[in-house]
């Protein structure tokens, strides 16, 4: 649509659109154009008057401050109007003028609030507080004489890129591309004028004074008709985004995926690609055909013309999800949404949007088919269940109701209190279970219940939280009968006791006797067993030491070569661990490796050897292992086992091992060689990312490469900052909606002389590791912010930037101050830089790391959290956090059409999205059928392959510029 190209009409034209009276006003408060209903409201025309004349004392003061924050801010006021001698209480809403006009003002939409409280006609109208919009091109005005530019306007100026001065006497042809071109524009203009009349140019091409071109509107008419040198007004509007707005909107029809068609007197004719998919028709194919082909029946197609068809009479929009039909006539479900192209004449036609929501019908069909099956167990089963909240049930199985004494469906909002006997007894069971709950195990106890008649029994009970992390919220419990078992274990136990006191009575004598000589042998065995367990185990642990690990491999070697056997010996060291340490304390570590410890014993064999050598190195020494796949089967256990993660005073802490393994007698024949073996083979599986294992291939030369290659590493890394060989690069992050550039995610890369550029996980670990995550983090954040203000100042619009925060940098504690110092400095918006954080990282430190949130928050800058779904999220903490997005890990985006598991996933994550009113981006979209799934899962935001890699950073202006 072409835009207005004179400011009051093009305002009076638009807020005739306005469904309320509506006006336009210059900063001094002057009416330069209102519509029929603001006209209606004041009871005479208002163009040129004084907008406070229709306000009175108190009122008037007011006015006037709102008018005059109005030109440069939204306002929203109650006021009260004195028209005809007559006090209206009315509702007023203001906003500025469009920078564009190069007028300085504002527009105002008045509610009347007297006729909405009488629910007069005009309620409907009023209450859609529709807001006025003002979108008028700018335009240029100038004045020539034969081949010269003698007088403009500052916009004209503005839009060649010169200044007024600039332009006076210069030759008109430097507005034009080439010489040819200018000389065939005024050649056909004077033609035209020549005759009397105006000329006019619906799009004409342009040259700025730095060599770009821009489309324009031209207009022109002769200041005396047929005098050619009495001059010439030229009006000259830019109309490049109008020109390119309808380029893409006519791309954005094609390419939608939903489909589109208009309709005219119950026929189609016209549709978008997306509806030719749809429906199965081919481009051209169904023009003309009756809209009733579209549905299953005639009696379905009339459904919807009955209940559509009024509403467009009243110039509303009909939502509906219907069946309908495709072509070769499989049925779809569809949610459609139809409008009349002009409300007030029906004739035009109308235009139709739908939405194929066939597999959501199909996976809710699914869905609450899977919930009839979860009831049916649920009643079926023979064990008592219940759901608690607050000290009651909420709901309750048959059993239960049976086991208690209630009638169906009435043990819900029952109180637990009253399923006990005693006070005492009810006491007891909620600290022992508060106890339980509160380690993270399951309580399992049997109590003394009571029924509805009174009646008493044995009960074994089973619960848990269903969120481990709010052990007092929400549980669910098992409760089965266990009175016969109860009885039968007491008549037992009576049964033993009185057998112990026969037993004891003739031992006493024997016992007094012998006390004195066995207290003093057990005491000598006990302290020869310290001596001996402290000489050769780790105090820490209790597992066996150094020495006592020697001693066993050493034995373990010679079976092994009188049985013609082989055996194994794993290296292990956790990765990090000093981190944990260092920012933990000490007492959290030596829980940690407490807990490895004891988890290294439960998961290899008996006759196998776990040893501590100090710090955070153990040794699993496997006999009789000697093959590859036995070696991986225990290092595949080991790694699991560690991987779950360790509670420790409200830490979820998270540790994975490096492990090397030499294989005797391959990669050794004697104690020290194979230990020596092994501990090279683990550095190499720190080199290989962590949190694996690396069997022995290289011997002690390739173990001291390795250790120079990463000292070298290091080396470089500490100068790379200083040399300037870091890069930010921009992936973007797409709205799901307009597929346009909704924001910039900053990754860093590393120009590394002589090696090309590095990738992240090629280094960042290991800037992790030695501190330097903290300067250079703080650098890109700066780089950034300095990118994106270059950027604005070369006229491309401010985009957000997606900052990424690592675990040591986010817990600095400089770190508030840099990110304020940065942000005052370069002058950047703090709405435009968004910080994301990982999910571990967010829950490691509690109410330290929400403090820092909200700094962050209050300085009006976003936080998204990283790699959602991938930690351990605390939703306690999750629901306090002043973030407004989460990502969603790639990993889970990857198998995404293939993995019902991930399906699940997303879904669960968009629903607690949406409940905590957070936006997503999926993380590692490459496909469009990922795309097409994310976008049924109404995720609002995507990144990934699919639309860019990341850009450095002209690659990233280019694609904001385009």
């Amino acid at each position: 649509m072409d835009r207005t190209t004179s400011t009051p009409a093009g305002a009076a034209a638009a807020l005739d659109l306005v469904a309320a009276p509506a006006c336009a006003c210059d900063a001094a408060g002057m009416v330069i154009a209102a519509n029929a209903a603001m006209s209606a409201l004041a009871g005479e025309p208002l163009a040129g008057r004084s907008l406070l004349d229709l306000f009175r004392g108190a009122a008037a003061q007011q006015a006037a401050d709102e008018l005059r924050a109005a030109v440069s801010a939204e306002r929203h006021w109650r006021a009260t109007l004195s028209v005809g001698g007559k006090a209206i209480a009315a509702d007023v809403r203001a906003k500025p003028l469009p920078a564009g006009w190069g007028l300085p003002g504002a527009s105002f939409v008045f509610t009347d609030l007297g006729a909405l409280e009488n629910g007069q006609e005009a309620l409907r109208k009023t209450m859609l507080e529709q807001q006025a919009i003002l979108d008028h091109a700018p335009v240029g005005i100038v004045f020539t004489k034969p081949g010269l530019l003698k007088e403009c306007n500052p916009r004209l100026a503005e839009m060649v890129g010169y200044s007024v001065d600039e332009l006076a006497d210069r030759d008109a042809g430097e507005m034009f591309a080439t010489l040819d071109a200018y000389q065939s524009f005024r050649d056909e203009a004077f033609a035209a004028l020549a005759k009397g009349g105006s000329y006019e140019n619906p799009e004409c091409p342009f040259r700025r004074r730095d060599g770009s071109l821009f489309w324009a509107r031209v207009r022109a008419s002769a200041v005396v008709p047929g005098e050619r040198e009495a001059g010439t007004i030229w009006i000259i509007e830019d109309v490049s985004e109008t020109r390119e707005a309808r380029r893409e909107l006519q791309a954005l029809v094609n390419n939608a995926s939903l489909a589109i068609m208009f309709t005219r007197e119950q026929r189609i004719r016209r549709g978008n690609a997306g509806f030719f998919e749809m429906f199965g028709y081919a481009v051209g194919e169904c023009e003309g055909l009756p809209v009733a082909c579209l549905h299953p029946d005639r009696a379905a197609f009339e459904r919807v013309v009955a209940e559509a068809y009024p509403l467009f009479a009243e110039g509303r929009t009909y939502q509906g999800e219907v069946q309908l039909a495709k072509k070769d006539g499989t049925p779809i479900w569809s949610k459609v949404i139809g409008y009349p192209v002009n409300p007030d004449d029906l004739s035009h036609g109308y235009v139709w949007i739908a939405e194929d929501r066939t597999r959501q019908r199909r996976d809710e069909q699914a869905l609450r088919e899977a919930l009839q099956e979860n009831q049916a167990i649920f009643d079926t089963a023979v064990l008592g269940i219940a759901v608690v909240e607050n000290g009651h049930t909420l709901h309750g199985n048959r059993k239960m109701e049976e086991l208690f004494g209630h009638a169906p469906g009435t043990m819900t909002g029952v109180s637990i209190r009253s399923l006990y006997p005693d006070v005492e007894g009810w006491q007891a069971a909620r600290l022992d279970t508060a106890r339980d709950f509160a380690a993270g195990r399951v309580s399992v106890s049997e109590r003394l219940l009571v029924r509805s008649d009174g009646a008493t029994f044995w009960g074994r009970l089973s619960g848990r939280p269903f969120d481990q992390d709010d052990p007092g919220g929400r549980s669910l419990w098992l409760v089965d009968d266990v009175t016969a078992q109860h009885e039968a274990a007491e008549a037992v136990r009576r049964a033993r006791d009185e057998l112990e006191l026969r037993v004891s009575a003739r031992t006493a004598e024997l016992a007094g006797a012998n006390a004195l000589l066995q207290d003093e042998i057990v005491e000598r065995r006990q302290a020869e067993a310290r001596v001996h367990h402290m000489a050769y185990h780790d105090s820490l642990t209790g597992l066996p030491n150094r020495a006592l690990l020697a001693d066993r491999l050493q034995q373990a070697i010679h079976a092994a070569q009188r049985n013609g056997t082989r055996l194994a010996v794993m290296f292990l060291d956790l990765d990090r661990f000093k981190n944990i340490n260092d920012s933990l304390g000490h007492a959290t570590g030596d829980y940690l490796l407490k807990e490895v410890a004891a988890r290294l014993c439960h998961v290899v064999r008996a006759s196998d050897t776990v040893a501590r050598l100090g710090g955070d190195e153990f040794v699993v020494l496997v006999p009789g292992a000697g093959t590859q796949e036995e070696c991986s089967q225990v290092g595949d256990k080991i790694i699991e086992a560690l991987g779950a993660p360790v509670r420790f005073e409200g830490h979820s802490l998270h540790i994975s091992p490096s492990i090397g393994i030499c294989v005797y007698p391959d990669d050794g024949a004697d104690v020290d060689l194979l230990m020596r073996h092994a501990d090279a083979a683990m550095y190499q599986a720190k080199a290989a990312g962590r949190n694996n294992y690396q069997f022995f291939k290289e011997r002690m030369d390739g173990e001291v490469a390795r250790a120079f290659a990463m000292h070298a590493l290091e080396s470089n890394l500490r100068q790379a900052l200083a040399n300037g060989e870091f890069e930010p690069f921009y992936q973007p992050i797409m709205d799901m909606r307009t597929r346009r550039v909704h924001a910039l995610e900053v990754l860093l890369r590393w120009r590394r002389p002589e090696h090309g550029l590095v990738m992240p996980d090629d280094f960042i670990p290991t800037l992790e590791e030695n501190g330097m995550i903290v300067p250079v983090g703080e650098w890109v954040i700066r780089r950034a912010c300095e990118q994106s203000m270059a950027w604005q100042r070369a006229g491309l619009a401010p985009v957000p930037l997606a900052i990424n925060l690592s675990a040591r940098q986010f817990m600095h504690r400089a770190l508030v101050a840099s990110i304020k110092r940065i942000v005052d400095e370069t002058g950047i918006d703090p709405q435009l830089v968004e910080f994301e954080i990982t999910e571990t990282a967010l829950m490691q430190h509690g109410e330290q790391t929400l403090e820092i949130l909200d700094q962050i928050n209050r300085m009006g800058m976003r936080l998204s959290i990283d790699d959602f779904g991938t930690g351990y999220s605390s939703l306690a903490y999750l629901k306090r956090f002043p973030v407004r997005k989460i990502k969603i890990d790639r990993a889970f985006i990857r198998e995404l059409e293939a993995s019902s598991e991930d399906r699940a996933i997303v879904a669960a994550v968009m629903a607690l999205a949406n409940s905590l009113q957070l936006q997503v981006v999926a993380e590692g979209v490459e496909t469009e059928e990922q795309l097409a799934l994310l976008r049924d899962y109404g995720c609002q935001y995507v990144q990934g392959w699919l639309f860019a890699r990341a850009l450095d950073a002209e690659a990233a202006r280019e694609l904001l510029a385009g």
